[in-house]
């Protein structure tokens, strides 16, 4: 059979075969635009928290007064560095005693207000608490020089996540005092790797809420460089709830967390004249990845699944005390509150939502974006 098609028809076929064509090659499809994150390391290597829900922290609050050291100060590390500033004026240093009390915080700030004195685990107690109040992810540490050469000891400390550096930092209430590279607060383990590798020549000890650097402290007969090596030897409480137990067993709740690195494995903790008690026993336990000791609370990850002109967005996060999350649509500045699972429509062709998390007190971690344009 013989099929004729005439010129014109061939060209009208043509015209639209070209046309779908076109289309289908021009036809654009969103994508995730590759965003420069804070980095998400979620904790494996800590048991607990402190239990922000508890009506002790408020009652901690209101009986110190604590509102008032702030005086309208909003900028996240300036607020931290008054209220140590304010532990450090409240507590005398006393280091071998008497030490009236039971330990708790309230007991060693009553006793404290009494003209009481008190050694560097104490400050670390209070500190811990106090922090933790106003919803600020603190832990405690145990530090040491812990030399062959009698410079062994022990120093009790804390560490406070900085949400507006997306970093952990060293805090030492005793002392009122901290270590800084470049402006930036140091984590204990940044100070013990500037200290092993040149003395802690290329960092900065600051005193007090205006970070005062010291070089020498005059008051200690203490300098810059001794201070670090302090840090040459750190435990971290596998248990982070000092101040509101709620986790663990009795006889578990003393197990030290410790950065099993080549300075570890080449090197032996002294401690009061001989290996630290912890050596061998279930006391101990060693971590490898460095991240797992450093992990980021507040800190958000994302999955993005795009389907046409829809997306869904599965947000996790390793954040003690979530309250929700809160999402943004750019360019407004509203937030909202949100769950962990978002879906939504794609309606420009570039597409920007910012998310970030709040804890019980109100505290907002570090913020996440999501990023989808058309092809």
């Amino acid at each position: 059979m013989n099929i004729t098609i005439s010129k014109k028809s061939f060209q009208v076929t043509c015209s639209v075969i070209s046309l779908l064509l076109f289309y289908s090659c021009t036809t654009k499809t969103f994508h995730e635009v590759k965003v420069d994150n804070p980095q998400y390391f979620p904790n494996t290597a800590f048991q607990s928290y402190e239990d922000l829900s508890s009506p002790k922290f408020k009652a901690l609050k209101e009986k110190y007064q604590l509102d008032t050291i702030f005086h309208g100060e909003t900028d996240e590390l300036k607020r931290i560095l008054l209220l140590r500033n304010w532990i450090r004026k409240t507590i005398s240093i006393n280091d071998p005693g008497p030490h009236p009390g039971d330990g708790s915080c309230e007991s060693i700030l009553d006793n404290a207000l009494k003209g009481a004195g008190y050694h560097c685990g104490h400050f670390m107690v209070v500190q811990n608490a106090i922090m933790n109040a106003y919803g600020y992810v603190t832990r405690c540490l145990g530090a040491g020089p812990g030399g062959a050469d009698g410079k062994d000891g022990h120093h009790g400390i804390d560490e406070i996540w900085l949400n507006t550096y997306h970093k952990w930092f060293l805090s030492d209430a005793k002392y009122d005092h901290h270590f800084e590279k470049n402006g930036v607060p140091l984590s204990a383990l940044e100070i013990r790797d500037e200290y092993l590798k040149n003395r802690a020549a290329d960092i900065v000890m600051v005193n007090g809420p205006n970070r005062t650097p010291v070089e020498y402290d005059e008051q200690y007969k203490t300098s810059k460089a001794e201070f670090a090596r302090t840090y040459s030897w750190i435990e971290w409480d596998m248990y982070s709830d000092r101040y509101t137990p709620n986790a663990g067993i009795k006889g578990d709740r003393g197990i030290l967390t410790m950065y099993n690195d080549s300075f570890f494995k080449t090197h032996t903790w002294i401690w009061d004249g001989k290996p630290h008690w912890a050596y061998n026993t279930k006391f101990m336990n060693l971590v490898a990845d460095r991240h797992a000791i450093e992990w980021t609370p507040n800190t958000i990850a994302s999955k993005v699944t795009i389907i046409k002109n829809k997306v869904k967005i599965e947000l996790s996060s390793s954040t003690p005390n979530l309250k929700t999350y809160q999402m943004k649509e750019m360019p407004d500045t509203d937030w909202k509150d949100v769950t962990n699972i978002v879906e939504l429509s794609l309606k420009n062709n570039k597409n920007e939502f910012v998310f970030h998390t709040v804890n019980l007190a109100g505290v907002t971690g570090p913020e996440h974006k999501v990023i989808i344009e058309k092809d």
